[in-house]
């Protein structure tokens, strides 16, 4: 927590700040995020959603773990297009298994990952011990989220980890918020992100979100199609 104090006019005020810095500018941060330490923590929690210290806890794991998957999830989308595949309907494609198969192997792994995380939050150090493989096992002291040893290969732990953790759930919010946009365009174009980006690139002012004919009401796409929202038919453009 960082608090200043200011005097104007023979008074001073006091501001509290959050470890990161306010996300509102002359804001105070709420209490139950002015002494956290929460990587990334700018004091946004305009509902009160993490006033309870153990839901707090709950909240932090929950976005680190979608920010990982958004990063994972991007880098897949990209990937896919830069390969000429279409991503948004690559589940529907034929591979190894069936689709039912694939979908229960997939909630057997994730069920015995999830557990043990879970586990781990709740007491941490409880799941570092390899319930199989007894030669295995994380380093002590890891926080819960950061379980470090064969999870950090590149031994960036070893380093300014603060400075790393604030990185990547910096990178991990954009990547949440480009998920999104990719499906968001998607939706309006049928086509990926690398795609729109290109004809974006080509003809900036024809070419963007406003013209596409979906996200904006009453316009019109660029080719003159009208936009689901239109029902005047009137192109302000």
């Amino acid at each position: 927590m960082f608090t200043y104090m200011q005097a104007r006019s023979g008074r001073v005020s006091q501001q509290v700040r959050a470890a990161a810095g306010n996300w509102f500018p002359g804001k105070d941060a709420p209490a139950h995020l002015s002494s956290s330490t929460l990587p990334g923590n700018f004091g946004f929690d305009p509902l009160n959603l993490g006033s309870d210290p153990e839901k707090l806890k709950w909240y932090a794991q929950a976005e680190l773990q979608h920010a990982r998957w958004a990063m994972l999830g991007v880098a897949g989308v990209l990937g896919a297009e830069a390969s000429g595949q279409d991503w948004f309907t690559a589940g529907s494609k034929e591979y190894f298994a069936d689709g039912k198969t694939l979908l229960a192997i997939q909630f057997f792994l994730m069920s015995w990952v999830e557990i043990r995380r879970y586990q781990d939050m709740k007491k941490p150090g409880s799941a570092n011990q390899d319930p199989i493989f007894s030669n295995n096992s994380l380093p002590a002291g890891n926080e819960p989220g950061y379980p470090g040893g064969i999870f950090d290969p590149a031994g960036f732990a070893k380093g300014d980890v603060n400075t790393m953790k604030l990185k990547e759930i910096k990178n991990g919010r954009l990547a949440m918020v480009a998920f999104l946009g990719f499906v968001a365009q998607h939706s309006a174009t049928g086509k990926g992100p690398l795609t729109n980006l290109a004809d974006h690139l080509a003809d900036p002012w024809t070419n963007l979100c406003i013209t596409n004919g979906v996200s904006v009401p009453f316009a019109k796409a660029a080719d003159g199609a009208v936009s689901i929202w239109d029902t005047t038919s009137i192109n302000p453009w």
